[in-house]
């Protein structure tokens, strides 16, 4: 088999069009026959054919083409008869491209199908008659009809032969399209009276290998004399007519003039021969030579034809004309579009350029109807460009962004230059695929959240929600805590981040007493590649619960002794007598506190100040009024519910310190410790009086004195009784009621004894107008205990 390979490169304005290749094989191969081996004539590599998906792209022509990938080579694929693909159109030739993608790359091919010897010659008829007069001149002309054979070039038709000769011989002359015209030329006169009826043979050779040829058969009457015939008004009829014209259509009239008169002067006109296809198009009448369209033209199909028109009278004798017809084109055909290759999506950081989709775009008409444009909406990033004659690629002209949209629906319109213009469109569905450009991003910068402390761990404090423009993936959001400390420990043992909801939980048990509010950040993490993320900062505040009881601090009570406060018998209505001071280490209105009088000796005598608890006397104090006045406070906070606290408080009525103690004496301890502390106390006092007697005696005691108080302080100093420190002159701003004496004593204990040292350091006149204060000065206040050993030691 002859194959020839011809190759060459295009350089085109797209490098989607890399190449052309061009095959040469003669029609009617074997099926499975090789075309060629496109992989190495395109300089490709097997490997990209199969990756790249390689395939042919036809259009709406049949496949006669198959590309086998794997091996790289182009197979015929069905039967090609050139006289069916092309008719007489020389050359003849198969084009198709050769699509790949990933990148989208198509070359085209040419497959030029030469001709083979593989039609003979053929007569539309099987015979032919002629009437010819006896009186017929040598030299008349008889038309026969032409064979037809459609092959091409030197298989087509070449020559024809007639026997026997004796009468005629055959001449051929050349037509303007290429074509033949067969006569037979009477060259020997005729006689009926000898040979009335004639048969004669004409064959058609065509030039191929081996020869091929096709026969008639003529038959010859021989008439009567009939000396004139007809003579058709011009040899050559032209006519033109648009290809839209409708059936019934007059295309011309042929005349013919005989000279004869009677029945050997009426001439008939016919059709002697034509080329393929027109009998079906036009009809003549016989009588009068009108020639009408009977079908519907297409200037697509054939663009000329020719019909030879015989003039024949009754004696036999004829006339042929040429009649030429030229089809004009009309805009009847609108642009075929067809995708050669499109892709479905593409990701939306695609460069600029980005092909996606190469069609071929064909217009059937001619000239300007055939010229075509295309053009695709310009609201869009997309562009159409021709790459080549008849190809356009979609490219892409700006960046995409999936998040502004998702998908595009790209109309590419075409339409011709024809008056008036036809269009048509094709619809792209075009999908843009998500990449991972944008991070996650909070409703807010910084959340603020509230929860109640003793709350228990694992509670629901707080939900942050992250939003990511992107799709699946790429927006697929996880929460989590960023690495940081509150005084030093991990915010990880404060509380967690579901990773999927977002959700807060804390870890512990939140006390509002030890941390009020704690600040840590939050990190949303998309699942892109790389991955993306923000983080926003989350504020905690712990809000207090009424969990703690109001503590009191003044006065101080303690398991040993108790507070005495003396109030004069002289005092007047309000007179301050101690203020109950009280702390709650809670907040806000848990933390309000209000003081209420629960038991008092003589509840007519005093009140407690419920905001500020402050004890004050509420009538004048009397002489009926008895020393030793035992109050009880309660000290309540205003949470829910409330919680409070109690303070005994102890009060002497009384003028003179001792008459306190003499109240006093015997307010705590039982019979054998009295007795001990009176021994003491009257030993004690033997010692005082010698001292004033014998000086050096009372210095050694002085000696001996410091000497115990220091041993004092050292062992026992966790047994002493708290005596804290009250203003001097706390009293109203008026003065009245306020103590005008200040009694100073310094007492010494021991361990274990229970003997009581107290020295008596005088006494002290106060401003009244509370203008000058003496510091460090206590108001008069002792313990029970404290009153029993003054009493021993003075043996009162």
């Amino acid at each position: 088999m002859a194959r020839q390979v011809v190759w060459f490169l295009l350089l085109l304005s797209l490098s989607s069009v890399l190449a052309q290749v061009s095959y040469t094989i003669p029609e009617e191969m074997a099926k499975g026959s090789l075309v060629g081996n496109i992989a190495m004539d395109l300089g490709l590599d097997v490997k990209r054919l199969v990756s790249g998906r390689a395939r042919i792209f036809t259009g709406d022509s049949v496949e006669y083409i198959e590309l086998i990938k794997e091996r790289g080579v182009l197979l015929i694929k069905d039967r090609i008869d050139r006289e069916t693909l092309c008719g007489q159109t020389t050359p003849c030739a198969l084009h198709f491209q050769i699509i790949l993608e990933n990148p989208i790359e198509f070359f085209r091919v040419t497959v030029e199908i030469t001709d083979i010897n593989d039609n003979a010659p053929v007569f539309k008829k099987d015979e032919l008659k002629f009437e010819i007069s006896e009186i017929a001149a040598v030299g008349s002309r008889f038309s026969l009809e032409r064979a037809v054979d459609p092959d091409v070039g030197i298989n087509s038709l070449q020559s024809y032969t007639l026997k026997p000769t004796e009468h005629f011989s055959l001449k051929l002359n050349s037509q303007a399209d290429g074509s033949k015209k067969v006569e037979m030329v009477l060259q020997k006169p005729l006689d009926r009276e000898k040979q009335e009826k004639m048969s004669l043979l004409l064959t058609a050779l065509d030039g191929g290998e081996p020869q091929m040829s096709g026969t008639v058969q003529i038959h010859v009457t021989v008439l009567d004399a009939n000396d004139n015939r007809p003579i058709f008004s011009q040899s050559i009829y032209k006519v033109s007519i648009p290809e839209n014209s409708p059936v019934g259509t007059l295309l011309t009239v042929v005349t013919a003039v005989d000279s004869d008169k009677d029945a050997n002067g009426f001439v008939s006109y016919s059709i002697s021969s034509s080329t393929d296809g027109v009998i079906e198009l036009v009809t003549i009448n016989e009588e009068n030579g009108e020639i009408r369209l009977v079908g519907q033209l297409d200037y697509e199909k054939a663009k000329h034809y020719q019909i030879d028109v015989d003039a024949k009278d009754h004696g036999g004798l004829s006339d042929s004309s040429k009649l030429v017809i030229d089809i004009l084109d009309v805009n009847d055909n609108k642009p075929l579009i067809n995708v050669m290759s499109t892709s479905k999506a593409v990701p939306e950081n695609s460069a600029p350029d980005t092909v996606i989709a190469i069609m071929s775009v064909q217009d059937p008409d001619s000239e300007r109807n055939g010229q075509v444009q295309c053009s695709i909406d310009d609201n869009i990033p997309f562009v159409i460009r021709s790459t080549s004659n008849g190809f356009y690629s979609v490219v892409t002209e700006n960046d995409l962004d999936r998040e502004t949209e998702s998908s595009y629906n790209i109309t590419v319109v075409c339409s011709d230059n024809g008056e008036p213009s036809l269009m048509n469109s094709h619809t792209l569905s075009l999908q843009v695929s998500d990449v991972n450009d944008n991070a996650p991003v909070f409703e807010k910068s910084s959340y603020e959240a509230f929860v109640m402390e003793n709350n228990s761990p694992g509670l629901s404090v707080f939900t942050v929600k992250a939003i990511d423009a992107d799709w699946n993936q790429n927006a697929r959001i996880s929460y989590m805590l960023e690495d940081s400390s509150i005084n030093g420990v991990s915010v990880s043992s404060y509380v967690s981040v579901n990773a999927e909801s977002g959700v807060i939980h804390a870890v512990r048990s939140f006390d509002y007493e030890q941390r009020k509010e704690f600040v840590f950040r939050i990190k949303a993490q998309d699942g892109g590649s790389p991955p993306l993320s923000s983080n926003a900062t989350v504020k905690i505040l712990v809000q207090d619960q009424n969990d703690n009881a109001p503590q009191v601090l003044y006065p101080v009570q303690t398991s040993a002794s108790a507070i005495a406060e003396i109030v004069p018998r002289s005092a007047d209505v309000g007179y301050l007598v101690t203020k109950v001071v009280a702390v709650d280490v809670d907040s806000g209105q848990n933390a309000w506190l209000s003081y209420k009088l629960l038991k008092a000796t003589d509840r007519a005598l005093f009140e407690v100040g419920a905001q500020n608890g402050e004890i004050r006397t509420v009538r004048q104090v009397t002489d009926k009024d008895v020393v030793k006045q035992k109050l009880t406070v309660v000290v309540e906070d205003n949470g829910q519910p409330s919680r409070s606290a109690t303070v005994n408080v102890n009060v002497a009525v009384a003028d003179s310190f001792p008459e306190v103690l003499s109240e006093f004496s015997d307010f705590t301890h039982d019979k054998e410790y009295n007795d001990s502390l009176t021994f003491y106390l009257v030993l004690a006092l033997a010692v005082v009086s010698f001292l004033f007697i014998v000086s050096i005696i009372a210095i050694l005691s002085v000696k001996c004195y410091r000497w115990r108080r220091e041993r004092m302080f050292y062992k026992s100093n966790g047994n002493l009784p708290v005596i804290p420190y009250y203003p001097p002159l706390y009293a109203d701003a008026g003065g009245t009621g306020t103590v005008q004496r200040v009694y100073n004593y310094e007492l010494y204990r021991t361990t274990d004894s229970r003997k009581s040292d107290m020295k008596y350091g005088g006494q002290s006149t106060l401003d009244t107008s509370g203008s000058q204060t003496l510091p460090h000065m206590q108001r008069d206040r002792m313990s029970i205990e404290d009153l029993n050993d003054q009493v021993g030691q003075y043996g009162l």
